[in-house]
């Protein structure tokens, strides 16, 4: 099964080949509200094989000095929607920003990061785990699996 998406002009596309819809959390972190232009930015964590992007697609990096953690952003230049982000510490993964799947409706967070940056309005569900900042790797999994 493939899941759609694609910038906010159309001119990048992209498949997803996933068998439902992917894991999901929000990150409350500046950088992503920055980013957004909002209270966080939805995630999710994809193997980089299963994204077929095409179309205008652009890669860019910001100077090391003004990200945490180096990436490289693939986006449309057009309209400067970010499709989605690579870096070392994920070899192999990427991360969309699952505000651009065609079905992003139907979508719920499965955590939120970076709790401590967030907005005071943002309220959760109780049940929803939630981080602080960044969780460690196994924390996060578990999280994210809903365990």
């Amino acid at each position: 099964m493939t899941f759609a998406g694609g910038c906010r002009c159309g001119a990048v596309r992209y498949e997803l080949d996933s068998e439902e819809l992917p894991l999901t959390y929000a990150c409350h972190c500046l950088d992503c509200q920055t980013w957004s232009g909002s209270g966080f930015l939805l995630h999710a964590m994809v193997p980089e094989d299963t994204l077929k992007i095409s179309g205008e697609a652009v890669r860019l990096r910001l100077p090391a000095d003004a990200e945490a953690m180096p990436s490289e952003h693939i986006g449309c230049a057009a309209c400067l929607t970010r499709i989605a982000n690579t870096n070392s510490a994920i070899p192999g993964m990427a991360v969309l920003k699952v505000g651009t799947l065609d079905r992003s409706n139907e979508v719920t967070p499965a955590a939120h990061i970076w709790m401590s940056r967030a907005q005071p309005w943002i309220t959760l569900d109780e049940n929803t785990p939630i981080f602080e900042e960044t969780p460690s790797p196994e924390a996060f999994a578990e999280a994210i699996a809903g365990e």
